[in-house]
């Protein structure tokens, strides 16, 4: 299926017609269990739920269940439920990209990155945290339901940036805590950076990406970035240059290769790329640098 409009998504849930043809919102309840089913949507959606029963997928990755989730979900990706039961109450609001029009809402959730989280890296929060999540809904749900007017959109989508805001904060929380009980990503990621070099996977596959290692750490590639920014105040990328710059310096230091077969050894398929690059991170050129240090 493909909800394209608001009125998909009602009477697939058996809901009365939405008030808005691009907000809905509503909440739900552990008395009914969810219609299996597998969806795209042209909408944001913004839910808490607590989960009992059944499976989620979205993405690729299956949620595993956690009691008092938030997931973020954005337009063109797919969504499966199957035999999903609560375990108490939840929301969700859909809201349509026109909604945002004209709103700095419309620029801005484009910084939220956990819109481009697996569903499995959804966020977990406390009961404190949740108080603050429900009263914002609450604030959302009185305006919706209340008589529109000329401010009523502007309300709402302030709210929702609360939301955002405070969901923002909440995962850096959380950054926090899986660091505390699960060691440092860093750590793991530069193993695995460390490990493509050693196996002279940089000649042979080219340059690593981030979906590369964001893979193979079982993360997506804006969770993982994200979550490597908050232990070491740099992002996936910034790493893997860094320690390709390392590498070409130890390369420049032996004397014996030149700046071509360097840029070769380190999966540049470019050398004057590799030379961009050496002089953005270090302020010499590659032959400069080896010229410094031979002298």
């Amino acid at each position: 299926m493909h909800f394209k409009s608001l009125a998909d998504v009602h009477r697939c849930n058996q809901y009365p017609e939405p008030e808005n043809p691009l907000l809905t919102l509503f909440t739900c309840n552990p008395l009914r269990n969810v219609t299996s089913y597998e969806v795209t949507t042209d909408f944001f959606v913004i839910a808490f739920k607590k989960f009992s029963s059944g499976h989620i997928r979205y993405g690729k990755t299956r949620y595993d269940h956690e009691s008092g989730s938030m997931y973020f979900l954005k337009p063109h990706q797919t969504l499966q439920m199957k035999d999903v039961a609560l375990d108490g109450d939840g929301f969700e609001i859909w809201f349509h990209e026109d909604y945002l029009s004209g709103h700095p809402l419309h620029t801005e959730i484009k910084k939220y990155s956990f819109f481009n989280y697996e569903l499995n890296e959804a966020l977990h929060i406390s009961s404190k945290e949740q108080q603050v999540i429900w009263e914002l809904y609450e604030k959302i749900a009185s305006e919706y339901h209340n008589n529109q007017d000329e401010f009523t959109r502007d309300i709402i989508l302030g709210h929702i940036e609360s939301i955002l805001k405070y969901s923002l904060r909440f995962y850096k929380r959380q950054f926090i805590n899986r660091f505390i009980h699960s060691g440092t990503t860093a750590t793991k990621f530069n193993n695995a950076l460390t490990a493509y070099f050693e196996k002279g996977l940089l000649a042979e596959r080219g340059l690593p990406t981030v979906a590369m290692f964001a893979d193979e750490l079982n993360l997506s590639p804006r969770y993982l970035s994200d979550l490597l920014k908050q232990e070491t105040g740099k992002t996936a990328m910034d790493l893997i240059q860094i320690f390709l710059i390392s590498e070409a310096k130890n390369l420049l230091n032996q004397g014996n290769l030149t700046v071509n077969e360097i840029s070769y050894i380190l999966g540049f398929e470019n050398p004057p790329y590799f030379s961009r690059l050496f002089k953005k991170e270090t302020g010499l050129s590659p032959n400069q640098f080896k010229k410094q240090y031979s002298n």
